[in-house]
């Protein structure tokens, strides 16, 4: 079969060296090939390279083949031309993709011509299942996976037989993305679009791919048929990648990492990149660097040893050990009592909150799920105070609730710490509001597994995952009992994410802390909670062990919510 992309030896550099390390990649009608690996992989790098859309100062060169016809990228590339009607490009956030002053069917109409623009508009907004409308509405105005489904309308206007998505689904709840990915693959046929689909979730990626190439630090180092890759890994980074997802299935007493970070591509030469993180590691490892070999039909793995590969397995937690058995509801007296709580904000046709009661004992772990909308961030920050309710009651053992016994972890910590402060001077702030001293600064970063020396640094010369922890530092410094989580892992990859949540679950066990945990990822649910209340437009649908509700849940809600996780095997 002919296929729709044939990428060779594509290269990108900057300044500072290398980017990506000479890449190749194709993808035939209909197929949909995942790109997986931790950030600073080379993964987004790559899909720019492809589309003509890498920053100033960054270049690519190899050979490209789109549809038969032949492009160099380091020569001057036709890319408006190319871009829309052959390969599109869907980002990972359509708030910020999408222009913020322009009508939705503005957006989708600039690829379509002039006649017929606006019954073009209206079907492709079909295609997506949205109604019409929809055309007239700005994004501010729509859910995430309204907006979404606008930036999929928007990229295939023009018709590109392929479609690269970065990150598709990474901030929208599991029922949102499974629609969003239904609505993908459901176009993807009836167009036999080719699909590179890019993630940092592993389940996604086994359950919508037909082959999955494994990046890290700018290199391919594993690709082969989803199955055979996921199941029988030949690298021992996609063995160990794979064991940091957690299952919904069962609790882990903790999850599995991956020792250090991801090296910088341009800092890694004449050997293989892992080697560092590796347990398989030889001296052959450090000398050359492994070029991709077959290990299987269809299947390639850059590694020395690939037959001593295997799946990372993780011990189950059949039956905790007793420190770790949560309480019954009741059992113990609630340190944090919701009574009531309701919410109606300005122009809502439904309440965000609608009588919610919640209830969270000392030293607890309560997971809050439910779909966007449902108001599970609305009702984290009425219990913080980051909002008024119109009516109910929040209840600190016994009494009002405090800033220093309740603290606010965000979801994206780099919006939260002030870019121009030093993590040094964002943590001395917290402890200064507490009447703590600075000189406590260095004893948090090493609570949160950091070094002193990142005292020092800016939020911006940190990852995703370092910069979570400062947030959770400074969560800590006015010596909170109660952390509230708001998706405090959703947006780190999976090793990452890993990382993170047994730094929580430590945090709980050696410093006594209760937390309130909001999630959309039943799996971190799972992982991360004692109880958990699902929550459904406004109202608390099922409570009860975590166990229970995600094993054998009760209510039609939650099992839909259940029956929306990305599955282990291919969907057909």
């Amino acid at each position: 079969m002919t296929a729709l992309l044939d990428a060779r030896d594509v290269r990108v550099t900057s300044a500072a060296g290398v980017l990506v390390a000479g890449i190749d990649l194709t993808v035939a009608p209909g197929e949909t090939v995942a790109i997986v690996g931790e950030s600073g992989s080379g993964k987004s790098m790559t899909a720019r390279a492809l589309t003509g859309l890498l920053p100033e100062g960054v270049h690519a060169t190899g050979r490209l083949e789109l549809s038969g016809q032949a492009y160099d990228l380091a020569a001057r590339t036709p890319w408006q031309r190319i871009r829309g009607s052959q390969i599109a490009l869907l980002l990972q956030d359509p708030f910020t993709s999408l222009s913020p002053v322009h009508r939705c069917g503005e957006q989708i109409g600039w690829a379509l011509p002039r006649a017929g623009r606006a019954a073009g508009v209206a079907r492709l907004l079909d295609e997506v299942g949205l109604p019409s409308e929809v055309a007239g509405r700005y994004p501010f105005q729509l859910s995430g996976g309204m907006r979404q489904r606008v930036a999929i309308a928007a990229a295939l206007a023009a018709g590109p037989g392929l479609l690269i998505a970065d990150e598709p689904t990474t901030a929208l709840d599991v029922t949102t993305q499974h629609e969003v990915l239904e609505l993908v693959a459901g176009l993807q046929r009836a167009r036999r679009m080719g699909l590179i689909l890019i993630t940092h979730d592993l389940r996604l990626a086994r359950a919508r791919a037909d082959r999955i190439m494994v990046m890290y630090a700018g290199r391919l180092v594993e690709e082969g048929p989803a199955a055979e890759v996921m199941d029988r890994p030949a690298h021992p980074y996609t063995a160990r990648l794979a064991a940091c997802d957690p299952p919904v299935t069962h609790r882990l007493p903790a999850l599995p990492t991956i020792p250090g970070s991801v090296p910088r591509p341009y800092a890694v030469s004449d050997a293989c990149a892992f080697a560092d993180r590796c347990d398989l590691a030889v001296e052959a490892c450090r000398t050359a660097e492994p070029v991709l070999a077959e290990v299987a039909a269809g299947h390639r793995a850059a590694c020395v040893r690939p037959s001593d590969v295997r799946p990372v397995a993780a011990p189950l937690l059949a039956v905790p050990p007793a420190a770790a058995v949560p309480p019954e509801a009741g059992q113990l007296p609630a340190l944090l009592t919701v009574r009531g709580l309701t919410k109606r904000f300005p122009g809502s046709a439904a309440p965000a909150l609608d009588g919610v009661d919640l209830e969270v004992a000392a030293g607890e772990a309560v997971a809050v799920v439910g779909e966007s909308g449902s108001g599970k961030t609305t009702l984290a920050r009425c219990v913080v105070g980051l909002e008024r309710a119109d009516g109910g009651s929040v209840e600190f053992g016994g009494g009002a609730t405090g800033p220093r016994r309740v603290q606010y972890v965000f979801q994206d910590p780099y919006s939260a710490l002030n870019p121009g402060l030093t993590v040094g001077a964002s943590l001395a702030e917290a402890l200064k509001a507490a009447g703590r001293p600075r000189s406590e600064v260095p004893g948090l970063l090493d609570l949160v597994g950091l070094p002193a020396a990142y005292a020092r640094r800016r939020p911006r010369a940190l990852s995703g995952g370092e910069r979570q922890r400062v947030a959770i530092a400074r969560a800590l410094a006015p010596g909170a009992e109660v952390l509230v989580c708001d998706e405090p892992v959703s947006a780190l990859d999976v090793s990452v994410q890993a990382q993170v949540l047994n730094l929580l679950s430590d945090l709980r066990r050696d410093l006594g802390l209760t937390l309130l945990f909001i999630t959309h990822d039943l799996a971190v649910a799972r992982q991360v909670a004692d109880r958990v209340y699902v929550m459904h437009r406004g109202r608390v649908v099922e409570t009860g062990p975590v166990g229970g509700v995600l094993g054998a849940p009760a209510h039609e809600y939650t099992q839909r919510l259940l029956a929306s996780v990305p599955a282990a095997t291919r969907a057909e």
